[in-house]
């Protein structure tokens, strides 16, 4: 169980500059928990916005568990995230302040079993730099095929 992913954002590092990330715990339901361990989430169109004094995860989907009839959750609710007040202060100050995005980029079960988000303080990239960025993984692709055959 430990270490086991249970949704990654792949999109994250082609759309944003990843500068730092922060290990945070969920606030769930029990049949959220129960629908994670059945490793059904999606965490590629969330992010995470500053509510007041807390951080809130916004948009990603946990789907219903069969089992839970009316005891189940909103799919799609904000979950506030558990993290350090001085960690919440800094994240808190580089969204207002620096203009940054907190992106979530795993979640993921720990040593002990329990659901942590790891997000990115994070920066947009233009348009451009996604350009470059793609032409540079073509060129050392072609790189690798040509030391490969003439090598």
């Amino acid at each position: 169980m430990a270490g086991n992913l249970i949704a990654e954002n792949r999109r994250a590092r082609f759309d944003y500059f990843l500068e730092q990330t922060f290990e945070a715990g969920l606030s769930l339901t029990g049949s959220e928990v129960k629908s994670l361990r059945n490793g059904r989430a999606n965490i590629a169109e969330s992010y995470a916005a500053v509510e007041g004094n807390q951080i809130v995860l916004i948009n990603a989907d946990i789907p219903p568990y069969t089992q839970a009839n009316r005891f189940n959750h909103e799919p799609r609710r904000p979950r506030k995230l558990l993290l350090h007040r001085k960690e919440i202060e800094r994240l808190i100050g580089a969204v207002q302040r620096e203009g940054r995005t907190l992106v979530p980029t795993k979640l993921y079960w720990n040593d002990k079993g329990l659901a942590k988000l790891e997000i990115a303080l994070a920066k947009g990239k233009k348009l451009h730099d996604k350009r470059d960025v793609a032409a540079e993984r073509d060129w050392q692709r072609d790189k690798a095929r040509l030391m490969k055959d003439h090598g």
